[in-house]
């Protein structure tokens, strides 16, 4: 805003030297009031959360109402010079820097007129005397002075808040379409250096600078592109390397699997042959073992039979002993059936002298002859039956005793079979311990060499996968331009047949290794400053 336009201004709203004047008559009351305005206005703000935090401490706010004092102090001057221009300038550009809504400074603006217009009016009416008459239009001149006046300032301070924040709205405006323009130019090339490693060109650099900070992604990206470079470079003699060593360990492998099979089928065949015969050598062992325990069971078996035999005789002995002996009990038994029939006669007869007095005991006398007659006869058969035993006894006793030499006899043979048969299962022990520990070894050779030949096929398959995978990889290392010459292939000779399957082994597949930049951002700088201000 310029001088003329301030004019301008000042001649719509009518702000003329009468203006000036009344305003300049007010100066002292306007610096004696504008401080309690102030502390007003202040202590509104303390209680606003919304704009409180605009000020950090006491200090800045005291720092803010003497700025706002002397303000105020240019406007009651009524001197709209340059330097009262550069205070409002000022004040709005602070107002726009640090986001104050000009809804807040219109309502300092009015706790401010508010207290000038009391102070003004009071000190107006009180000047004049008792009997002076009050002059009514010096009071309206002063007060419209003073709202002129403020309003001229408010409307200063909100335009030049407004234009500032346009500028920097356009200044913002300007920077985004220069960053803009400077990420098309960053994602333009980088899109065309990423198609180009896409398509295996590794020569590719980006040539043309990128702005600010950007410039250090471009420079990311080259270096990345030559690391690139230079590992695929690394990359293609090592595989050329690998791939001649490996047709070379593939030959060898392949001669070593053919010998390591013939071997381990000789082995094979020689441990099944070794096999058969433990296994026959082990039956014969076990069918001795048997025979030994079956004749040491019978040569048990018989000597338990001659101590059955010993002791039986010895129980004939003692049933023939017990038959005398019963022989004798039954003579008394006999002896007393013979005086219980005599005493059974003699109480009949006296039971017959008694008459019918007797009756009864003639009864009793007649059961117990009775009972003594059978006792009688049951000795008699109990007598004739230990007769008979005591015959079979003695010729039970007579075939014991035969039976007991016949049995010597054989404990004796048995023995001397016992004796032939366990020097033969000793013998059979002896050859299956040996043949087994043979039997181990060559199982254990059968095994290793098994394993000897699984592991040459392993390495026969992995000798071949190498061999793949380094041409896969050379494949690999074609696509890129690096600006090597590739190498000429190598022919590896084919492997010979394998009767037994080689174990699967698994193939990782080569994939180019990605390599990330790490890009600068461009932070906007941004710079705290105390106003002074408000």
């Amino acid at each position: 805003m310029s001088s003329e336009q301030l004019r301008e201004r000042l001649d719509f709203i009518q702000f003329n030297s009468t203006a000036r004047e009344a305003l300049r008559d007010s100066q002292d009351v306007i610096r004696r009031a504008i401080g309690e305005g102030l502390d007003r206005f202040y202590d509104a703000l303390r209680r606003t959360p919304a704009v409180s935090r605009f000020f950090s401490n006491d200090q800045h706010i005291d720092g803010a109402k003497s700025a706002q004092a002397a303000h105020w102090g240019r406007i009651a001057s009524a001197e709209f010079s340059d330097d009262y221009y550069n205070s409002v300038r000022r004040i709005g550009e602070t107002h726009a820097r640090i986001g104050l809504k000009p809804q807040w400074y219109i309502g300092g603006y009015a706790l401010i007129i508010e207290q000038l217009i009391r102070q003004i009016v009071t000190e107006k009416t009180k000047s004049r005397g008792p009997f002076s008459k009050f002059d009514s239009e010096d009071l309206s001149d002063s007060l419209s002075a003073l709202i002129k006046a403020a309003l001229v300032d408010m409307d200063l301070a909100i335009s030049v808040y407004l234009d500032t924040s346009e500028a920097e709205r356009l200044r913002l405006d300007a920077e985004n379409k220069k960053t803009e323009e400077a990420q098309r130019l960053v994602v333009h090339g980088l899109a065309t250096g990423l198609e180009k490693l896409s398509n295996g060109d590794l020569t590719y650099r980006i040539s043309d600078p990128f702005h600010g900070s950007y410039e250090k992604l471009r420079a990311d990206f080259n270096a990345a592109m030559s690391t690139l470079q230079e590992s695929m470079k690394v990359i293609n003699a090592n595989a050329s390397g690998i791939r001649s060593g490996a047709a070379e360990i593939t030959t060898a492998s392949d001669d070593l699997s053919r010998r390591t099979e013939h071997q381990a089928a000789t082995l094979e065949e020689t441990a099944a042959a070794l096999d058969e015969i433990t296994a026959t050598v082990k039956k014969t062992a076990e069918s001795a073992a048997q025979a030994n325990a079956t004749v040491t069971a019978a040569r048990s078996d018989a000597e338990r039979s001659g101590v059955v035999v010993r002791e039986t005789v010895a129980a004939m002995d003692e049933i023939e002993r017990s038959a005398k002996q019963i022989s004798q009990i039954i003579g008394v038994i006999d002896e007393i059936s013979f005086q219980t029939n005599l005493l059974a006669l003699n109480a009949g007869v006296e039971a017959a002298r008694a008459g019918d007095a007797g009756r009864g005991f003639a009864v009793v006398a007649s059961e117990v002859r009775a009972l003594a007659q059978r006792s009688s006869d049951a000795a008699k058969e109990i007598k004739n039956l230990i007769l008979e035993s005591s015959r079979h006894v003695e010729t039970g006793v007579d075939l014991v005793a035969k039976t007991g030499d016949a049995l010597g006899a054989i404990v004796s043979k048995v023995a001397d079979i016992s004796h032939l048969v366990a020097e033969i299962s000793s013998s059979a022990q002896e050859q299956s311990s040996a043949l087994n520990e043979v039997n181990t070894a060559i199982n254990q050779m059968d095994q290793t060499t098994q394993q000897n030949a699984a592991m040459v096929e392993q390495s026969t398959a992995a000798s071949h996968s190498l061999t793949h995978e380094a041409q896969t990889l050379e494949q690999l290392v074609a696509q890129y331009d690096i600006g090597v010459v590739a190498a000429a292939p190598i022919k590896a000779r084919a492997p010979a047949p394998s009767k037994s399957s080689a174990p699967a082994a698994a193939a990782s597949k080569a994939s180019p290794r990605a390599f990330s930049t790490r890009g600068a951002t461009a932070l906007k700088p941004s710079t705290e400053e105390d106003w002074q201000e408000f």
